[in-house]
């Protein structure tokens, strides 16, 4: 279909090539290190998910690099040069310096193409939550949604895409110094698993320490309850994205397609990418849906 903006995102919407391809959706990849090794975030091409995760289960050393301004700015001016607008939503600022670096390129670039328009929306989200939100703007696009119309409805909506998720082994966390390494002992001895969700700003944060790989899927499945739009009624689509635990997400998807009849088709499973990999290690499972905006840290944590 011939359009006349592009809709864009990062690689990190964890969403597979054939999904981005399908609906029509830009990507630009983020970069990350496997022992000496530097490879592009490109939907496991370059390197498949379950080598990437063997490999870190077997302690090799991994690294992120997001995407530059420089590279932004190729990536962007290349829609440019066709006579395209642009919609970009970025990963996270909570998470990554991605979307300043956009920002950067943008203001580089509208003094060189000033008829063109370039929107550069912050997702303040992450996987596939963030794509879960580029989803649904290829939705509004395909209904006809114009260029600043979509981008408004990005910005106003953002936080209504809910990112839970959970983790069955604390060892990531302590080598990414989120937790010291006595009480990740102590919480791998106690079987914790650890459910996190995303703030108003889009950082991570800890909202409970459930003891068990049962209770941790009970409790994010009634989390989805409480916030989902419309509660059980909910309608709409949900994902979920895994690294290295496709039971788990697939126990998670089966509560979900129990609790909520309405949804619109089966759970979706995608696996979580290199990038945010990299930082999860194998073994966590990620629940994303539309629901209330994300409250504060306070009523979140209830």
């Amino acid at each position: 279909m011939s359009r006349n903006y592009v809709l864009s995102c990062c690689s990190t919407a964890d969403l597979s090539a054939e999904h981005f391809q399908k609906r029509d959706i830009r990507y630009i990849c983020f970069h990350f290190q496997l022992g000496e090794n530097w490879y592009s975030d490109d939907c496991g091409r370059s390197v498949p998910f379950e080598q990437f995760y063997a490999a870190m289960a077997e302690g090799v050393i991994t690294k992120t690099s997001q995407v530059n301004a420089e590279e932004y700015r190729d990536y962007f001016e290349s829609f440019l040069k066709e006579g395209k607008d642009i919609l970009h939503v970025t990963l996270s600022s909570g998470l990554s310096g991605s979307h300043n670096a956009a920002m950067i390129a943008k203001t580089e670039l509208m003094e060189q193409y000033p008829d063109r328009k370039l929107f550069i929306v912050d997702s303040l989200g992450a996987s596939s939550g963030y794509g879960l939100l580029m989803d649904r703007l290829a939705d509004l696009r395909d209904g006809g949604m114009e260029l600043e119309e979509l981008a408004a409805w990005a910005q106003k909506h953002r936080l209504n895409t809910a990112h839970w998720f959970f983790s069955t082994t604390l060892e990531y966390y302590v080598r990414g110094g989120r937790i010291s390494k006595a009480a990740g002992m102590f919480g791998g001895l106690l079987g914790i698993c650890p459910l996190l969700n995303m703030d108003r700003e889009g950082r991570l944060i800890v909202r409970s320490k459930c003891r068990g790989k049962n209770r941790v899927i009970r409790e994010i499945v009634e989390r989805m309850k409480r916030h989902a739009e419309n509660g059980t009624e909910y309608s709409g689509k949900c994902y979920i994205s895994q690294s290295a635990c496709m039971e788990d997400a697939k126990a998670v998807a089966a509560a979900v397609e129990q609790a909520f009849p309405k949804l619109s088709g089966p759970v979706e499973i995608n696996s979580i990418g290199t990038t945010i990999g990299s930082h999860t290690g194998p073994g966590t499972v990620a629940l994303f849906f539309f629901g209330d905006s994300r409250e504060d840290d306070e009523k979140s944590s209830r």
